[in-house]
């Protein structure tokens, strides 16, 4: 049997190892980020992941946020998300559908800038 004075200790170390826990895990928690890191587009065609990082100037690119959120108005600093006006499936003739807004973005982009995948299978995953 542990003496009165083992479970004293046992005790204090057992405190003292979860409150390092708490504050550390406080304090070198990361924050979260002002602009989402990715984007998980879910279709029938496979779920497409979308990096934020890959495309903006931390990567080397010149990308900015006005070049694929193109209704970016002065004074803005917060794009609105593509599903704001594209819609999955578009009443109004003049504003194409989510999808089809995407693969003009997306592919017409990677075509021009000669970096990206452009075929169906690179971006779609089941």
């Amino acid at each position: 049997m542990k003496s009165n004075k083992e479970l004293q200790i046992a005790y204090v170390l057992a405190i003292i190892l979860l409150v390092v826990g708490v504050l550390s895990y406080s304090a070198f928690s990361a924050k979260t980020p002002d602009q989402p890191v990715r984007l998980m587009f879910k279709c029938v065609a496979g779920k497409v992941l979308f990096d934020h990082k890959t495309h903006t100037a931390e990567s080397g690119y010149s990308i900015s946020c006005s070049d694929c959120h193109h209704n970016l108005e002065e004074g803005e600093t917060k794009p609105q998300a593509c599903g704001e006006c594209h819609e999955a499936k578009s009443q109004d003739e003049d504003m194409p559908n989510r999808s089809d807004a995407f693969h003009s973005q997306c592919i017409d982009c990677h075509k021009e800038g000669g970096a990206g995948p452009e075929k169906c299978a690179s971006c779609h995953v089941m």
